[in-house]
């Protein structure tokens, strides 16, 4: 049976950021990724924003992850040539009555550590966005956007050189504990073959399948794990060029930040996500879907001609919430929770997982430091 010192799984962008942090430790760091490459999963299927912080509850791992992560995460694409660009965001409110919320949102922002965000009014902000209706807007100018693959790909880099190896097409099986290490039996996915490795450290990072991960080590208490959600998010890209250049959101409605627009790196808008509750992963769009995006868009762009929304991508977030209940922090869980030394799950981790990756990385390595 072979062992290393630290298994790593899922090669997300957070699994990453994680294998990064523990080969700097020294620590001989392994990747399984059960897919034929990197961040296929919920990593590259998002709208690939630099979220500031804003709407989280103060004191949750989700607000103080997401703002010291968005730090070090600017620092990080500055030192590596990451391509991204600290655009900026108007959250918009399109009706007198929303204008309260925006008032909470910059409240609740300050409380978390958000600082920078600026009440305008409806002139200010078309000022800055021509096409934009609105009654009010606040401006975020920490908000960016970013090459989610060239970070995963900079992550990966960082952690090879370092010692760390990653391993494609396979599979974790089921595992169990013994004698103070985590044995997995995993499966190449190319060939059917089986083999057992051993480490006293195993990161749970396996995203949508984390939860299943933990379920099938045996000696895991499976009353520890949480029920989670699969909440599908559907995207549109515009036909032609958008006439904005910073990002457009919405104040936020149930389950998610509303339809709001994005932008890439050159420029090109698009349009989500909208909340479809799902059991199966399934990333196909149906285009009858962007019928109820016009009526959203056109609450903040009322210029949006009709047949210009094309269905472009979808993903898949690792909710722990379900239909119509409050939105539920991330979930870190160690052997304080379950017991199991060198054990650390990472459950929930949806937005903004991007952005706190280095962040939740860096939490991580605390834990596991600590108890060694």
């Amino acid at each position: 049976m072979e062992k290393v010192d630290c298994i790593i799984a899922g090669a997300g962008v957070v699994g990453l950021a994680i294998a990064r942090g523990m080969a700097k430790l020294g620590l001989d760091t392994l990747i399984l990724e059960a897919a034929d490459a990197i961040g296929t999963g919920t990593s590259s299927r998002n709208s690939e924003v630099i979220h500031a912080g804003i709407y989280y509850p103060p004191g949750s791992l989700k607000a103080r992850l997401c703002v010291e992560g968005r730090s070090m995460l600017y620092r990080y694409c500055a030192e590596h040539s990451i391509p991204h660009r600290r655009c900026g965001k108007l959250i918009v409110a399109t009706q007198v009555t929303q204008e309260p919320v925006l008032e909470s949102i910059r409240d609740n922002a300050g409380a978390c550590g958000v600082d920078d965000l600026r009440l305008l009014s409806a002139a200010e902000a078309q000022a800055l966005e021509p096409a934009l209706h609105c009654t009010a807007a606040l401006l975020s100018p920490s908000t960016g956007i970013i090459d989610s693959h060239a970070l995963m790909l900079a992550l990966l880099g960082e952690a090879e050189e370092r010692g760390a190896v990653l391993s494609l097409n396979t599979r974790i099986a089921s595992g169990r504990i013994e004698a103070g290490h985590i044995v997995l039996e995993t499966t190449d996915t190319t060939n059917g073959g089986v083999f057992q490795i051993a480490t006293p450290r195993l990161i749970n990072a396996a995203g949508l399948e984390a939860v299943a991960l933990a379920g099938s080590l045996e000696g895991f208490d499976r009353q520890l794990l949480p029920n989670q959600h699969y909440a599908k998010g559907n995207y549109f890209s515009a036909a032609r060029r958008a006439p904005f250049s910073r990002l457009i959101y919405p104040v936020p409605g149930p389950g998610g930040l509303g339809v709001h627009l994005t932008l890439d790196l050159n420029g090109v808008a698009r349009f989500g996500p909208d909340v479809e509750w799902t059991e199966v992963l399934d990333y196909r769009v149906d285009p009858a879907r962007g019928e109820a995006f016009y009526g959203a868009i056109r609450k903040y762009w009322p210029d949006l001609a009709d047949g210009s929304l094309q269905p472009a991508y979808s993903g898949i977030r690792p909710k722990l919430s379900g239909p119509g209940e409050a939105n539920r922090d991330f979930v870190i869980q160690d052997a304080k929770a379950h017991g199991i030394g060198g054990l650390v799950n990472l459950f929930g981790i949806e937005s903004p997982g991007l952005t706190s990756s280095l962040a939740i990385a860096e939490h991580v390595a605390k834990i596991l430091t600590a108890a060694d």
